[in-house]
């Protein structure tokens, strides 16, 4: 069974003014997902700046986040990292506090080898219980899990369920769902690709623009979960401004801007990460109100 099947949201972490965790607007970012219907909270991953967080801060947001959102929606916490053994502790504490599964990056930096990727997960996963989501996305990590590698640790590694694809290749993800026979579960990386994921056998995404449209991200899935590919086709042409908007400087510079925009004070971001371009937000300005999201 599937960790989750629809639209889950890659959440922000909300900064006070001095660049600590602002722990209670982060609980009420997670109350307002849950009403648009986002389908689980993936928590501390790279939308949440998981890379500029204390270990201490990355797992009490978890901690945080499991406990606020009390089993409503599935918490996949992000726990990867260039290290393996940082990485298997991340995913032990996750575990510890109660998450539902981790979402783990491939070794950035390190470039490591197929060989070494296979290793890298297998010890992981094989440190914890709960289910393991790949994450491939090579923009960010300088690494590429290809889809033999993928087959290779689904066949071999019991709790390694799914993958998170934004390599955007999908040449590459059309033979990673033939390589694998259907025995991975498919979430899209990229929201201006989910539909066409979703057409290779896709169910769902982790998704960025759920941020400030959780309810759209969700009922764009279920329409084509549901059968009206058609619809969720249109909704899925329509949304494109908005992503690129999005996505116009680097994630998640744009969608916390957004998210400041609709006065959900979701403050600044960590350096070396700096604010949105002024000509920049203009134009997502615009985007969002032209969405009926602002």
């Amino acid at each position: 069974m599937p960790m989750f099947r629809g639209a889950g949201v890659a959440i922000v972490t909300p900064m006070k003014a001095n660049g600590d965790v602002n722990f209670e607007k982060l609980g009420e970012i997670i109350e307002d997902q849950i009403a648009g219907q986002t389908d689980a909270i993936i928590i501390c991953g790279t939308t949440g700046e998981a890379s500029t967080l204390t270990h201490e801060e990355h797992l009490e947001t978890i901690r945080y986040c499991v406990e606020k959102v009390a089993k409503r929606v599935p918490v996949i916490a992000g726990t990867g990292s260039n290290c393996t053994r940082t990485a298997t502790y991340l995913s032990q504490e996750a575990e510890n506090v109660g998450a539902d599964g981790v979402l783990v990056v491939t070794p950035y930096y390190n470039k490591a080898t197929q060989k070494g990727l296979v290793a890298h997960y297998t010890a992981i996963a094989n440190a914890i219980s709960i289910p393991v989501i790949l994450y491939n996305v090579p923009s960010r990590t300088g690494c590429n899990l290809t889809p033999e590698t993928v087959a290779e640790l689904v066949n071999h590694v019991d709790n390694i369920v799914g993958i998170k694809e934004a390599s955007g290749n999908i040449s590459q993800i059309a033979k990673l769902m033939h390589l694998t026979g259907g025995k991975i579960d498919l979430y899209s990386g990229n929201d201006d690709q989910v539909v066409p994921l979703m057409s290779l056998g896709g169910i769902g995404v982790i998704s960025v623009v759920s941020n400030v449209a959780p309810q759209y991200m969700h009922d764009m899935v279920m329409k084509y979960l549901d059968g009206d590919v058609e619809g969720s086709s249109k909704m899925q042409l329509d949304v494109i401004p908005l992503c690129n908007a999005l996505f116009c400087e680097v994630n998640p510079i744009p969608v916390k801007a957004g998210m400041n925009l609709q006065g959900k004070e979701v403050g600044p971001l960590r350096a070396p990460l700096t604010e949105m371009e002024p000509k920049n937000q203009e134009v997502l300005k615009s985007v969002m109100k032209d969405m009926g999201i602002l």
